[in-house]
């Protein structure tokens, strides 16, 4: 597996309004994507930031595992995307290693990306997000 760069980092948030407000504010960037996941049950924001994102990460469900973290450690880095060229390829390999995977298959991210998480256990204790790369590997 290779990745070619930082796709994004992501933080979870309590009200996403206000944090778009001060990433806004203080570093000049945008929103290039927001969007209900509901299937995640959060609502996210993806800011354009060079070649790279900040997403912003608001829990929809207070029983769900994004407001769990939020209820557990409060607003702050939740995890690190890197892009790969082929997701699937990207999570045999690991798979094989011997890493632990949070998503067996792809699944559709923000924005329509393909993605799949690797556990923090398999990440020196920082949870891993792989995104494919744009018209790259497989549809999904």
């Amino acid at each position: 597996m290779h990745a070619h760069r930082i796709h994004h980092v992501a933080y979870v948030v309590a009200d996403l309004d206000v944090a778009i407000a001060h990433f806004v504010a203080r570093y000049g960037i945008h929103v290039e994507v927001r969007e209900v996941m509901t299937e995640q049950a959060v609502e996210a924001a993806a800011l354009g930031v060079g070649p790279g994102q900040i997403e912003l990460i608001q829990p929809l469900d207070p029983d769900g595992p994004i407001a769990r973290f939020l209820a557990s450690r409060g607003e702050g880095f939740h995890h690190v995307a890197y892009e790969v060229d082929d997701l699937e390829a990207a999570l045999d390999e690991l798979r094989d290693a011997g890493e632990e995977l949070i998503d067996q298959v792809p699944r559709r991210g923000l924005g329509g990306h393909m993605i799949a998480f690797v556990h923090p256990r398999s990440g020196l204790g920082v949870l891993t997000e792989l995104v494919q790369r744009e018209n790259a590997g497989h549809a999904g």
